[in-house]
């Protein structure tokens, strides 16, 4: 895969070179790519190497589909390489669940160079997508959260769409859904996954049992509601005013759904309404206490909204202990630990917000606010 240190050099390979002979159809008159480490004169032709060619038509696969040669390329490296599919496919599934999302990225994008029309590499892309805009989520990092947010649903706009359907699409597309909090989009994917399966294999039951289960809580909360989707709907763009009006209809008939007093909390807090959005966040967490297993997916989200409100309200003490009730959740959530540096600096505990910031660079070097704020305290 190319970086900053590696450059891609097309070359003519002469027949008489070994690997022509494990290449049916070699044709030398067309150029093969080499990826290269190093600047271009440290190139020698004795030095060429398969693995060298290979890396250069991945790259080509990843980066560059639109080359006259792609489809020679393609037969030249399934040739030489017939179990790619799964080798790269494992490795990349290891990078995603490592946070190593760069090389996850290339690896998978590669494969869908290779294999244009593979479905389960597509799927596995909105999977990744998805993933990167839930790390970034969490590290405060909003343009690139929606960037890659946006990028996972074009992915699963794709493969929603594949023919035949592939039930694991339908699944995955489910909690995505529910992440974005449109519920409707969430229940009728599940629905529709519950319809594809026939399989009666362990976890494909119990992949069942999980859609049938997050239907009935869509129902229940009335989290289809036109109402409340409208309500997010609004506060995503910015238009908080609309988004009270709906929210507080759709509670007048579903007093008891957590979801939509965190909905309003949150559209308060975004007022800059501080008192008013707490109670409502307190009261969300009193009622997710009977469906804590529910709660548990926004749990630190609530702690840290309720956390800002009661910081600006100066109750000091009492944001201190929800930001740390969130952090023993997710001790690497950024957020939070963004939060509670700004919380010390509003009580005058300099180093002790100097620790805080240093802790989420460690974590996310890239985090703007924390090199801001570490340089403008001296460091």
């Amino acid at each position: 895969m190319e970086n900053s240190e590696q450059r891609l050099l097309y070359i003519k390979v002469p027949e008489e070179y070994a690997l022509t002979a494990k290449i049916p159809g070699f044709d030398s008159s067309i150029p093969l790519p080499l990826l290269l480490s190093g600047e271009k004169e440290d190139f020698r032709t004795e030095s060429l190497s398969e693995e060298m060619i290979l890396a250069g038509m991945l790259n080509i696969f990843a980066y560059e589909r639109d080359n006259q040669h792609i489809a020679y390329y393609r037969d030249i490296f399934k040739t030489l390489r017939p179990n790619i599919h799964d080798e790269m496919t494992s490795a990349a599934i290891l990078k995603i669940k490592n946070a190593d999302f760069d090389l996850a990225e290339q690896l998978l994008f590669a494969l869908e160079g290779l294999f244009p029309e593979d479905m389960p590499t597509k799927l596995n892309i909105a999977l990744l997508m998805d993933e990167r805009a839930h790390f970034y989520e969490h590290a405060g990092a909003e343009a690139y959260a929606d960037y890659y947010t946006d990028k996972a649903f074009q992915s699963y706009k794709e493969v929603l769409a594949a023919e035949p359907p592939i039930p694991e699409a339908f699944f995955n597309a489910g909690f995505f859904f529910i992440k974005q909090k449109n519920f409707p989009k969430a229940k009728s994917v599940l629905e529709t996954y519950l319809q594809l399966v026939t399989s009666e294999d362990e976890a494909v039951i119990q992949r069942k049992q999980k859609a049938a289960e997050l239907i009935t809580w869509i129902e229940t909360q009335a989290l289809d509601d036109e109402l409340f989707k409208g309500a997010f709907d609004f506060i995503q763009m910015g238009q908080e005013d609309k988004a009270l009006e709906k929210i507080r209809e759709f509670l007048e008939h579903h007093p008891k759904v957590w979801n939509a007093w965190f909905l309003l909390g949150w559209a308060l807090r975004r007022q800059e309404r501080w008192q008013d959005a707490s109670e409502a966040f307190l009261h969300c967490l009193e009622l997710g206490k009977k469906n804590k297993e529910e709660l548990a997916v926004a749990y630190c989200d609530i702690c840290n909204e309720l956390a800002i409100c009661l910081m600006e309200l100066s109750r000091f003490d009492e944001s201190r202990r929800w930001l740390i009730t969130a952090l023993e959740q997710e001790p690497e959530n950024i957020k939070i630990i963004s939060n509670l540096g700004t919380l010390a600096l509003k009580e005058g505990k300099t180093e002790e917000a100097k620790a805080f910031f240093r802790t989420v660079v460690d974590i996310y070097p890239e985090d703007p606010l924390a090199r801001e704020v570490l340089q403008r305290l001296g460091e």
